[in-house]
């Protein structure tokens, strides 16, 4: 497994710890460094930026995933 697809699947973890009712679409490459991933629960649905950079720092970065985490659950909370 390469870089992103570690960071990709530590972040599906960090949304199901979240929540695990919410689907989660995450872009195959980053435009302009940046992945627009699609969180959606019911009939709601919100976009959020996540830096191709946090992306690949989130396996093995604790401040990464703490931050992450914040945006999570303030995203989801907000479906």
């Amino acid at each position: 497994m390469d870089e992103m697809e570690a960071g990709k699947e530590k972040f599906l973890e960090l949304v199901k710890a979240c929540d695990s009712h919410v689907e989660v679409v995450i872009p195959t490459t980053p435009s302009r460094s940046l992945f627009l991933i699609s969180l959606t629960k019911g009939q709601n649905r919100k976009f959020i930026t996540v830096h191709e950079d946090d992306i690949l720092d989130l396996p093995s970065e604790p401040s990464v995933q703490t931050k992450t985490s914040a945006l999570l659950q303030e995203t989801i909370e907000a479906l």
